[in-house]
Parts: structure tokens; C-alpha cells; sequence
């Protein structure tokens, strides 16, 4: 059974092509910065890669792409579009009404399309990535894998805000969390890597990317994590401005004149790492900026470290102790600079970095110094293979049920 994974991110768009027999990727890829000057599709087929670039405005027209990279005679690896059984969606926010993945339908489609304004940068790029998916491959199944399953562990005291509780009754605002699947797939890993039992570990996983967050992590559930109703809150970001002050909202709206929505806008769009060092909202872009001297790239760089360094610490509390800390996803798992930027004076926790080990990029490895208490551990994530899984199962189960039996294949 072949299985197209879609992971659509804000301005980027990753897919695999995997072959679920053998749990194996037949091609995966890269599309990025979609909407930005410089985008780029990179097909990668075993030790073949074909780097394409285009003018690419949208998500769709990045899909478009995707699929003639894998049907191309010279660097694809189908025929047909035919040969693929099913595809798998990263969608961002399941709010309550969706804890586990779902067969995606018109309803399902609706439903998604009422999470916009809680996920504004990706549930649109979401929407548009299923559409174009069923307008080009018409009749294969689509699955919707939420990002938000995995911190439904999270128990109401950490999920609930300061509000009268009727809000939360209403409208279900709370805490939700995302990046579920990565944070799920390389807690898994670390567990492995610890060689210690699930139920007695005890990890912080970060998230660090374009969109980032972190996760606390015991006994295998998501107990604690950075982002929120939205996936504003928290972190310093790419364009969000992460957790502030509510009143610097109403104040903002009224200094700039500004209604809800362009505020939102605000925070969302031109807030963060872009806001601060007034380069861009890619990290290579600030780095690059920052070592010829540009103190502005510097402060942004300076301020994201230290924001991830406050949510270490605050989780390791929360933990009563931490086995291991995770670097995952682009900046997580590519910045030798940034991972070490964030570990300086964290040895407390027991966790200190060997600069030779941390000479690494995209690899799966733990950079500590010997010895260490607590494991620094960089592991590069796989949602795409656990969205592949989920989408076999859902298919599967779904087939089950349209034959009129009542077991679902694990």
C-alpha cells in the first residue's frame, strides 16, 4: 500500500511517498519558502535529488508540483497517480471535536474550516492542500491526522486558563497544543534511546522551527506544552509573537488604530523573529545577518534562546525532573549554534552539551558530554511515517466497516 503524506506548514511543504509494506519512503521532498522570494521544490529519490525552482504563490500550485515530481519518467518513482492507495494529511487543530484521525469528507472539510481562526497561518494551507489533493486524484482516500491528539492528555489544570469557567463551556477555550505528531514520534525515540522503561521516563521535546514549541513529556503522555488555544501562544517564532500581556493587544489596537482582525494579523504575520530582527522570518536568513553584525538578527536570535531556555526549566519543574531534552525540526535539529546557545547554563539540570558530539547536523544523536545526567539528545522528527500509519489504519478500518465487519486493523 503506497501512502502519500501532505504536511503543509505555514510556508513550507513536506511529503513523503512511502511504500507501507515495508515501512519504507519510496521519495520524499521539500517545497520551500512558498509565498517568499526563492521558493524551491527539493525531490529527493534514494541518492537522486532534483532541486526545482519556481515562483510558487501557493499551496496548491506547490502540490501540483509535488505530484509531476513523482510521476516524472526521469526522476519519479510511479507511473501514476493510480499506484497511490491513499493520502495522509498534517492537519493543525482537531479542537474537541476531533481527539484521533479521521476519513476526511465534505463534513470533515467544514468542520476544519471552523479552526481558521484559531490556526490562521496553516489551517487555510490545510484546506487547500486536501482540495487539491481530491482535485487531482478523485475517489483515492484522504485521512486528517490532528495535531493536536496528543496533548489531549494534558490534564484541566493545565489546559484551562484564568477565565470564567463558562467560557470554556461555550466556546471550548483552553489550552490544545500542536506539533502532536512530532512531539509524540521523537519522545518515542528518546525513550528508545534512554533505554529506560516508558512509564518511568521524563522528557522535554523542542519543537524548533519556523513555528515552534515544547512538550513535557512523562510516561510516554504530553502533560505540559508551549502553545495554546492557538498556536500563538508561547514561543518566539518565525512571524508569531508568542505569549505576552494581553493588554499589549488592546493597547496595540488602540495606538495603531487597528480592528481584531488586522491585529490578529499583527501577531500572527508580522510578529516574532521577523518583527524583532527586521530580516526575515527564516532562521538561516537571521543567522546569516547576525554574523556580519547585524544587532538586530543578533537580539532576535538572543531573545528565541532564551524563551526556549525559560520553557526547560519551567518543564523540568513540572516533570520533578528531566531524563532527557529533544531537539527536533528544522532549527531543533540544523543549529549547532542555537542548540548550544540554549543549553549554556543549563548544566543544573545535569544536561551539558559536548561541543565535537554537537558538530552535527540532521542527525539522530546524543550530543552530552559523557556522563551526563540528563541526555541532550538531537533527533530529527518523522511525523510523515506516524501520519502514514494512522492513515493505513483509518483506511483500513473504514474498508472493514463498508464490508460489515467490526474489527479495525492495527
Amino acid at each position: 500500500m503506497k501512502v502519500l503524506v501532505i504536511n503543509c506548514g505555514s510556508s513550507s511543504l513536506k511529503y513523503q511517498l512511502l511504500d507501507m509494506t515495508y515501512k519504507s519512503v519510496l521519495a520524499q521532498g521539500l517545497v520551500e519558502r512558498i509565498g517568499i522570494s526563492g521558493s524551491q521544490l527539493t525531490h529527493k529519490r534514494g541518492d537522486l535529488k532534483k532541486v526545482i525552482l519556481g515562483g510558487l504563490s501557493s499551496h496548491s500550485e506547490a502540490i501540483s508540483l509535488v505530484l509531476e515530481s513523482l510521476t516524472n519518467p526521469k526522476y519519479g518513482v510511479i507511473g501514476n497517480l493510480q499506484e497511490i492507495s491513499a493520502v495522509g494529511h498534517r492537519v493543525v487543530h482537531g479542537g474537541e471535536k476531533y481527539a484521533s484521525s479521521v476519513l476526511i469528507d465534505d463534513a470533515v472539510i467544514q468542520a476544519i474550516g471552523k479552526y481558521v481562526e484559531l490556526a490562521p497561518l496553516h489551517t487555510p494551507k490545510n484546506i487547500d492542500g486536501i482540495k487539491a489533493c481530491e482535485k487531482i486524484m478523485p475517489g483515492v482516500p484522504q485521512v486528517a491526522v490532528f495535531d493536536t491528539a496528543f496533548h489531549q492528555t494534558m490534564p484541566p489544570k493545565a489546559f484551562l486558563y484564568g477565565l470564567p469557567y463558562e467560557l470554556y463551556e461555550k466556546y471550548k477555550i483552553r489550552k490544545y497544543g500542536f506539533h502532536g505528531t512530532s512531539h509524540k514520534y521523537v519522545s518515542m525515540i528518546a525513550v528508545e534511546m534512554l533505554g529506560k522503561p516508558l512509564s518511568e521516563s521524563k522528557i522535554i521535546t523542542c519543537h524548533l522551527g519556523n513555528g515552534s514549541s515544547i512538550a513535557a513529556v512523562k510516561g510516554g503522555k504530553s502533560i505540559e506544552t508551549s502553545m495554546g488555544f492557538t498556536p500563538l501562544e508561547g514561543l518566539l517564532m518565525g512571524t508569531r509573537s508568542g505569549s505576552l500581556d494581553p493588554a499589549v493587544v488592546t493597547f496595540i489596537m488602540d495606538k495603531e488604530k487597528l480592528s481584531a482582525d488586522q491585529v490578529n494579523d499583527y501577531l500572527n504575520k508580522k510578529s516574532g523573529v521577523l518583527g524583532i530582527s527586521g530580516v526575515s522570518s527564516d532562521f538561516r536568513d537571521i543567522e546569516a545577518a547576525a554574523s556580519q553584525g547585524n544587532l538586530r538578527a543578533q537580539l532576535a536570535l538572543n531573545m528565541f534562546a532564551y524563551v526556549v531556555k525559560h520553557y526547560i526549566g519551567a518543564y523540568a519543574s513540572v516533570l520533578n525532573g528531566v531524563d532527557a531534552i529533544v531537539f527536533t525540526a528544522g532549527l531543533g535539529e540544523n543549529s549547532i549554534s542555537m542548540r548550544e546557545e540554549i543549553m549554556r547554563d543549563l548544566d543544573y539540570l545535569g544536561a551539558e552539551i559536548d561541543p565535537v558530539k554537537n558538530n552535527v547536523r540532521g542527525k539522530q544523536v546524543d550530543v552530552s558530554k559523557d556522563g551526563a545526567a540528563c541526555r541532550v539528545l538531537v533527533i530529527p522528527t518523522n511525523e510523515e511515517l506516524m501520519i502514514a500509519q494512522e492513515t493505513v489504519d483509518i483506511v483500513r478500518c473504514s474498508f472493514n466497516a463498508s464490508k460489515g465487519r467490526t474489527f479495525c486493523a492495527s
